[in-house]
């Protein structure tokens, strides 16, 4: 049975203890549950894959609790140091050149020559960082593929009985996934939208970031097919089909509406809930409203595509 822990301080307490004797715990951050264990015991990152049916070659995002802790993993520079004192902690993972000495399974890294870093936001995931006082790899709490949990139901209903524990934090308020810029080439690089839009990172760079030259995976979050459920999708829907079960956004009539406002900030904390109420009522096809692409919307965009691909 998977135990369940909440915020007090005994358990956790607790969900570090598990993470020291090789076990996975499950916790929230800002932006979506995260799977955690040791970022430095093969073994226990081993689990992750298996607990996920996770293919090996998708690299992992280590967790820390400050940038002092990042530059001991990964190779700084003053673009890192920029977007960390903008951005951290919150919903922006770095991937820089791997130090030799950061001690890291090579699981985590896939075997690449770099590590995805982040330093998340939210009293409970700092709280259990503190705790354990090391480095967790945490690709989202769901099995492989599927819609990303926002809350500890979520987390269960794909992972009972897989994973040791779950800290049980409530509903993640950003609901979307991290931001990914690669700090490896000459340019920092977009490797995935996410929770901090792309405007204020270059505004913050006082450059453009650049589109990543090859479609080689280097970086959490790149597989074509991602974030689905069991449903087709149908994206950048005008009108509603006969049978379908509907998405919206704005003011329209619909089964559920990411935003009747039109917030995007709204939009993004209720994408992968709202795709888990549509999943359960067993429809065959989604069809989703037409989101635009600005500000958070290109990520709402890049996991609506994702989850829409196929399989």
């Amino acid at each position: 049975m998977t135990e369940r822990l909440t915020s007090s301080h005994a358990d956790i307490t607790r969900a570090a203890a598990i993470l020291r004797a090789q076990g996975l715990i499950a916790f929230p951050t800002e932006t979506v549950y995260g799977l955690g264990a040791d970022a430095r015991d093969g073994r226990a990152v081993a689990r992750i894959y298996a607990a996920k049916g996770r293919p090996s070659f998708n690299p992992l995002i280590v967790h820390v609790a400050d940038a002092q802790r990042a530059r001991a993993l990964g190779k700084w520079s003053d673009a890192a140091q920029a977007l960390a004192d903008a951005f951290w902690p919150g919903p922006l993972s770095l991937v820089l050149p791997l130090r030799k000495d950061a001690g890291l399974s090579d699981l985590v890294t896939a075997g690449l020559q770099s590590v995805a870093i982040r330093v998340p936001a939210g009293d409970l995931a700092q709280d259990l960082l503190r705790a354990f006082d090391g480095p967790i790899a945490a690709p989202s709490a769901n099995p492989s593929g599927r819609i990303s949990p926002t809350t500890a139901a979520h987390v269960l209903a794909g992972l009972e009985g897989r994973i040791d524990a779950i800290l049980d934090g409530g509903a993640c308020g950003v609901g979307l996934e991290s931001t990914i810029i690669g700090l490896t080439g000459a340019v920092p690089t977009l490797l995935r939208a996410g929770g901090v839009p792309r405007e204020a990172i270059e505004a913050q760079l006082g450059f453009a970031l650049a589109h990543p030259e090859s479609s080689m995976i280097s970086a959490p979050g790149q597989l074509a097919s991602h974030y689905a459920p069991n449903a087709r999708m149908r994206l950048d829907a005008k009108d509603w089909r006969e049978g379908e079960l509907t998405l919206g956004f704005g003011q329209m009539e619909c089964d559920l509406n990411l935003s009747e406002s039109a917030d995007l900030l709204e939009a993004a904390a209720n994408l992968f809930g709202h795709l888990h109420l549509l999943d359960a009522m067993d429809g065959a096809q989604i069809a989703v409203a037409p989101i635009p692409q600005t500000g958070l919307g290109a990520a709402i965009n890049d996991r609506l595509g994702r989850a829409a691909a196929p399989r």
